[in-house]
């Protein structure tokens, strides 16, 4: 399935489901506000699950600079920006930070929402031996010393 297919798709099963409307009164480049409806089902969906992946296989640091690149990315393209160097810097950044997003997904698409229900990737930075707190937690807890308290 390339990505237009599953674009195309999810159009028609999201969009089925009332998920991605968007009516917003955004800010204009020349200072006036207007008011914007989108209907955009397919990215919405993707994007959900993306961003799933990214939660499991991106590092907290790597994570919170990207949100804000995210940010300042989706303000230049607003502004017709696509060519400017800026944007193609922030292309190659946004490209290394998800050198390992990558896995599965799986959502429910329903009353305007998509919910990932479940996600896997081989390249995800979750260990539940590491992240639990029950007796076969294999993370030494000693290890914290210092850290939580002094």
């Amino acid at each position: 399935v390339t990505v237009l297919q599953a674009i195309q798709q999810l159009n028609e099963r999201a969009g089925a489901q009332g998920i991605g409307r968007i009516d917003i009164v955004e800010d204009r480049l020349v200072g006036i506000k207007s008011r914007e409806v989108y209907e955009a089902p397919g990215a919405i969906a993707l994007i959900t699950a993306h961003q799933e992946l990214e939660n499991v296989t991106v590092e907290r640091e790597l994570a919170r600079y990207k949100r804000q690149v995210e940010q300042r990315w989706g303000e230049i393209v607003y502004d017709g920006l696509w060519f400017s160097p800026l944007k193609r810097a922030l292309d190659g950044f946004i490209e290394e930070a998800n050198q390992h997003v990558t896995g599965d997904i799986r959502m429910t698409l329903h009353a305007g929402r998509a919910v990932v229900t479940g996600r896997r990737s081989e390249e995800s930075l979750y260990d539940f031996n590491l992240a639990t707190y029950d007796s076969g937690d294999t993370f030494d807890q000693s290890k914290a010393q210092g850290f939580i308290e002094i």
